[in-house]
């Protein structure tokens, strides 16, 4: 139980220092073609098109979000999130002029956060946000998108990186070596770079936190060499031990890679993922 505390206190202080930086949203770089390595097992993972960053929807997730986390790793005596912080979340979703996308997103929060949303409603609306290109078949890997694409500022010479990211839920084979049961796969990829780096004084991280279980922890994500290893764009992976339930992600931190012949490291705005394992 003092371990699960501890961890709460680090994922509530990281989370609640998570504020959306003044950033100029210069038109990120075309993405670099996924290569030929970009293969996971059988299974294809390509980088999607680039799509529009929201300014309205980075700030006003990246302001209000961390209270939200902080709810959920600090419980009421009931053990649910604080009911007045999901009304307050509801409020800014019916806030007039408020973009349409950003209400779906706020929506989709509040529905995961109070035990109303479903897994397929989860999956519906992170697809309509993100439009992702995601392969189809029968051995498709199965993703759920994150909330938002998000901006890696400077990590493209002269201009910033349009970055998207997923989780895979257990069990199933990407990102390689593959989530077991229990287990989410994260994958970030910083579009219009070269193949990632690992760095580990100055990593991309994932923060997770199993609302239902009350478990959290955190991974720190990297260069995988079965998934666009050789030309970019830059993507990294992890997976971490979540256990099943409903896990609120962050991912935040520095994309590190190799980009026209230089280490570029830069800062992404934090992004927020909402995933059923």
């Amino acid at each position: 139980m003092g371990t699960r505390r501890k961890l709460g206190t680090t994922a509530l202080g990281v989370l609640t220092a998570m504020t959306v930086p003044a950033v100029a949203f210069a038109a990120p770089a075309p993405s670099a073609p996924a290569s030929p390595s970009s293969q996971v097992g059988s299974l294809p993972l390509s980088a999607p098109a680039a799509p529009k960053v929201d300014k309205p929807t980075l700030d006003s997730l990246g302001a209000f979000v961390p209270a939200i986390v902080g709810s959920a790793v600090t419980p009421g005596p009931d053990g649910k999130i604080n009911s007045d912080l999901i009304s307050q979340a509801t409020a800014i979703a019916e806030s007039p002029g408020m973009p349409a996308q950003v209400t779906t997103i706020w929506r989709q929060v509040t529905g995961f956060l109070d035990g109303s949303a479903k897994p397929t409603q989860v999956a519906k609306v992170a697809a309509a946000a993100n439009d992702p290109v995601i392969p189809t078949g029968p051995n498709a890997p199965r993703i759920q998108q994150f909330l938002y694409p998000t901006i890696g500022v400077g990590c493209i010479p002269g201009g910033n990186s349009v970055g998207t990211a997923l989780v895979t839920a257990g069990p199933q084979e990407a990102p390689a070596p593959g989530p077991k049961a229990g287990q989410a796969g994260y994958v970030y990829t910083s579009l219009g770079t070269g193949p990632a780096l690992d760095n580990t004084r100055a990593p991309l991280t994932a923060i997770w936190i199993n609302i239902d279980t009350g478990k959290t922890g955190q991974i720190d994500l990297k260069r995988n060499d079965r998934i666009n290893a050789a030309n970019g764009p830059g993507t990294f992976t992890a997976i971490a031990q979540t256990g099943k339930g409903r896990v609120l992600s962050a991912i935040y931190g520095t994309v590190t890679t190799k980009t026209k012949g230089k280490t570029v490291a830069c800062q992404i705005v934090p992004t927020v993922g909402l995933a059923f394992i």
